[in-house]
C-alpha cells in the first residue's frame, strides 16, 4: 500500500506521466482500477498517462461514459473503460479481453461497479479521497507483478508519498 497525497491537477497528470513510463517499460502490464467520486481525478491522471506514451498526438482522452470504453492508439495501447453508467451490470466481453491482454494499458474508472470476482489477479487499485488541499490517493496492489510495478515506483513518488509498507 502506498498513499499519496495530490496537491491539485498538475500533480495528477505528472503521476499519470510516471506510471506511464512504468507500463511502457513492463514485459506486463497490470490493469489499473480506478475508484473516487465525480471530479476527483481519475480521468486526468489518464490524460496523463495516455500524454506521456508514444502515438499520444493522435489520442484525444475523455471520459467514455456513453460508449463505455475508448482504445487509444498509443505505445503501448490504452484501453481505457467507464463503468459509471454499468453500475448493478455486467460488463462486455471486450473489458474481459483487454484484462486478458498484458501487452495493453487497461484502465477502468469506476471499479467499485465492477464486481470483486471480474477483478484481474494482476492490477494496481487507486482509490481517490478528498482533502482539504487536494486528494489522498492509496494504491494498493492484487498480484505480485503488480506489487513489483509499484515497488519500482516509489522512488519517484517520494515527493507525493505520505504513507508506505512497501518496504
Amino acid at each position: 500500500m502506498l498513499k499519496l497525497r495530490l496537491k491539485n491537477a498538475e500533480s495528477t497528470l505528472e503521476l499519470g506521466k510516471i506510471l506511464a513510463k512504468s507500463m511502457a517499460e513492463a514485459s506486463f502490464r497490470p490493469a489499473v482500477l480506478l475508484q473516487g467520486d465525480l471530479g476527483s481525478g481519475k480521468t486526468t491522471l489518464i490524460r496523463g498517462l495516455v500524454e506521456a506514451l508514444p502515438g499520444a498526438e493522435n489520442a484525444e482522452v475523455a471520459s467514455p461514459s456513453f460508449n463505455i470504453f475508448n482504445v487509444y492508439p498509443t505505445t503501448p495501447q490504452v484501453a481505457h473503460f467507464d463503468l459509471y453508467r454499468l453500475e448493478g451490470m455486467e460488463p462486455d466481453d471486450a473489458l474481459f479481453d483487454f484484462l486478458e491482454d498484458g501487452a495493453t494499458v487497461t484502465v477502468i474508472e469506476w471499479a467499485q461497479f465492477l464486481g470483486r470476482e471480474y477483478w484481474p489477479q494482476e492490477a494496481l487499485s487507486l482509490e481517490w479521497s478528498p482533502e482539504r488541499n487536494g486528494r489522498e490517493l492509496t494504491i494498493t496492489t492484487i498480484g505480485s507483478k503488480a506489487r513489483a510495478l509499484l515497488e519500482s515506483l516509489t522512488p519517484f513518488l517520494s515527493e507525493y508519498t505520505t504513507e508506505s509498507d512497501l518496504t
